[in-house]
């Protein structure tokens, strides 16, 4: 985590406003509202924009499987320094299909040896976009050996996606939900 304490403090339940409450009664209802969203909820029509495109990217109109996509959101939180990022899609991918173990080696990145060559190019790609926001030729070459054009083009966007939540979260200083604890090496940054 970068900051310790937020600097844009999430909306408590007493300070939500009629078009506020409307964004987060959704999530009220599957059970609570993350930090995320009790911060956004600030500036409402912003917060529906980024969840309308939030919601494609982690639904199944996105063509990555669910797995795949995880694998790519975590990456990018990881090379981002999100705490909050990793914390919430960890428990994401692990229900996705991703194992502890699996979880670790992302971030390692496409050079740990356990990866499949599918697997590898979807890291590979995540980090060319986190560092350059470009796909290498022999990169996409690697990706189209497995995915179609429309999974390609999925990634580029939940990666684009992923790296916007990522400052959002780093920069408003969005801290951990109540009962989660942050992966030690992303303390201190």
């Amino acid at each position: 985590m970068r900051l310790t304490s937020p600097r844009i403090a999430p909306l408590a339940d007493s300070e939500f406003d009629a078009e506020q409450e409307e964004i987060v009664a959704p999530m009220r209802a599957g059970g609570r509202v993350l930090n995320i969203f009790r911060t956004m909820a600030r500036t409402p029509k912003a917060a529906k924009g980024f969840l309308a495109w939030g919601n494609y990217i982690l639904s199944r109109r996105n063509d990555l499987p669910a797995r795949e996509r995880e694998i790519v959101i975590l990456r990018i939180g990881y090379l981002c320094r999100s705490g909050y990022e990793w914390t919430q899609h960890t428990e994401i991918g692990l229900k996705s299909g991703l194992t502890a173990a699996e979880i670790a080696a992302i971030k390692t990145g496409a050079a740990a040896p356990s990866w499949s060559p599918a697997d590898a190019a979807l890291l590979q790609a995540s980090d060319e976009l986190h560092h350059d926001q470009f796909i290498t030729p022999a990169t996409w070459t690697a990706l189209k050996a497995h995915f179609s054009d429309k999974q390609c083009m999925d990634l580029v966007y939940t990666a684009g996606q992923y790296t916007q939540v990522s400052m959002i979260l780093n920069t408003f200083g969005v801290q951990l939900d109540e009962g989660q604890t942050l992966d030690p090496d992303l303390k201190g940054f």
